[in-house]
């Protein structure tokens, strides 16, 4: 074995040394919490849409950063079409039009930075869209596979008595429905859908998700007509399911959003990083 020289010993603990500092103290790379934290900036606004970024320069001083670990959370921010960055005139801020507005992390931010209210009944009225139109399709299109996956998240539903587990499985429908539907872009939006609705309910995963007979039933009736291959019928019962699940969230609506408000800032790790 050739032995290691005190140069070459001194350079792989440099490798070490700036592979722990891009780390930061939660375990996550330096580079995702940074893009974590221009995301939440540029989606609430604290980032005007067409304005630029700072020179990398000046990013790398404030946040106290490489040049690498820059790129690689630019890179983060323009796949999702947050920024675009160009040769001659820097990084600059894209407009909320050509933002990847159904990326889970986008969505994510956004709900943190948007009015409760607002953002439910954006997401409701995107579901009532997407969701009635899927039905029906998969009343024509749906295997007998896809038709067990829906009963069987039906089935659940009314065997969950958490409200984590309960919303869980209610999802699983709507998600199982979309997919059955047989349309690839349909399957595709369903993980939006899922993301979003899950960070609207994750601050009532601790309560009981009590006996609400009305809502299984709603769920059923749309099951029994995808069965029963009757697409318009199919329709209209996850059109009525979706209006009365409105109703239910307007109510707590703002409640739900201090709970949330808490809920992101326990989950944030800003602090990992001075203010600009």
């Amino acid at each position: 074995m050739t032995p290691i020289n005190n140069a070459q010993l001194g350079q792989r603990q440099t490798r070490r040394k700036k592979r722990a500092a891009a780390t930061a103290a939660d375990g996550k790379k330096l580079y995702v919490v940074l893009a974590e934290r221009l995301g939440r900036d540029i989606v609430a606004g604290r980032r005007a849409p067409g304005s630029l970024l700072p020179k990398a320069t000046e990013m790398c001083a404030t946040f106290s950063i490489s040049r690498t670990t820059l790129r690689e959370a630019y890179s983060i921010l323009i796949a999702k079409g947050l920024i675009e960055a160009r040769a001659k005139t820097g990084t600059r801020i894209r407009s909320s039009a050509e933002w990847n507005a159904l990326d889970p992390e986008v969505l994510a931010w956004r709900f943190e930075a948007t009015p409760i209210r607002a953002w439910l009944e954006e997401l409701l009225a995107l579901r009532q869209m997407v969701e009635p139109a899927a039905a029906a399709q998969a009343a024509l299109a749906a295997s007998q596979s896809a038709l067990d996956r829906i009963a069987e998240a039906c089935d659940r539903m009314g065997g969950e008595f958490e409200m984590a587990g309960f919303v869980r499985a209610d999802l699983d429908f709507h998600v199982a429905i979309l997919e059955a539907s047989g349309n690839h872009l349909l399957a595709t939006i369903s993980a939006a859908i899922r993301s979003a609705a899950e960070r609207a309910f994750r601050p009532r995963w601790g309560r009981s998700a009590g006996r609400d007979g009305r809502r299984l039933h709603e769920h059923r009736q749309v099951l029994e007509a995808i069965r029963d291959h009757a697409p318009e019928l199919a329709r209209s019962r996850m059109s009525l399911l979706l209006r009365r699940s409105g109703e239910r969230l307007a109510r707590p609506a703002e409640a739900m959003r201090a709970a949330s408000t808490r809920l992101a800032l326990s989950e944030r790790g800003d602090e990992t990083f001075p203010a600009p």
